[in-house]
């Protein structure tokens, strides 16, 4: 009799819950969805501004980037993310420039911890949204950011050569000017020095 009893009260038991999962069900079936439908409405759906998902650089409408090669961002990277390639130039006013050649960016290694981005003292780089970089190597994670062609540099202008031109003929001014106080202090020095006693032998 108890186990004939013990059957029904499960039975009842397995009902009840049975309702119960159906009245959520049902109500689940008539909510909106919010489900994303991606990727069909990969066109339209707007991601937030603070997603980040790729490293890339800023450029202007004339094609210009910021970065100056200083390497502040491939040190603060911890996980040697970015590879920085520089080489020493020769500007038209003849001032030596440090200029970027490469820059190199491991999408596979970076954690998003954006340290590159707020150590950057011109603002050259920051993280976009755009988050589909499937790829099939590893190798193809490794993107070049400065992919337009680098811009020679420009020529300087009548004013900006006769500045150069002043400042240098200043400085070696003043060079001349310090060679000559330095000469004339060394001068004044021995003059005042006392003269040094003549040796005298004595008459025997």
């Amino acid at each position: 009799m108890g186990s004939v009893k013990e059957y029904f009260s499960s039975l009842g038991s397995g009902i009840a819950s049975l309702l119960k999962g159906m009245k959520v069900t049902g109500k689940e079936f008539v909510t909106p969805k919010i489900t994303e439908c991606y990727p069909e409405n990969r066109q339209t759906h707007h991601w937030p501004e603070r997603f980040r998902a790729e490293l890339k650089f800023i450029y202007d409408a004339e094609g210009n980037h910021k970065c100056i090669a200083c390497g502040s961002c491939e040190r603060a990277c911890p996980n040697g993310t970015i590879t920085v390639e520089s080489q020493m130039v020769t500007t038209p006013a003849g001032t030596k420039k440090k200029k970027l050649t490469n820059y190199y960016y491991d999408l596979g290694s970076c954690t998003f911890c954006q340290l590159c981005v707020t150590s950057c003292p011109t603002s050259a780089i920051e993280f976009d949204n755009d988050f589909e970089q499937a790829v099939f190597t590893r190798s193809s994670l490794v993107k070049k950011l400065n992919y337009l062609p680098e811009k020679p540099e420009p020529e300087p202008t009548p004013e900006e050569l006769a500045r150069i031109q002043a400042e240098r003929e200043a400085k070696i001014a003043e060079a001349k000017a310090k060679a000559a106080a330095a000469k004339a202090a060394r001068e004044a020095a021995a003059a005042q020095a006392p003269a040094a006693p003549e040796n005298t032998q004595e008459n025997k």
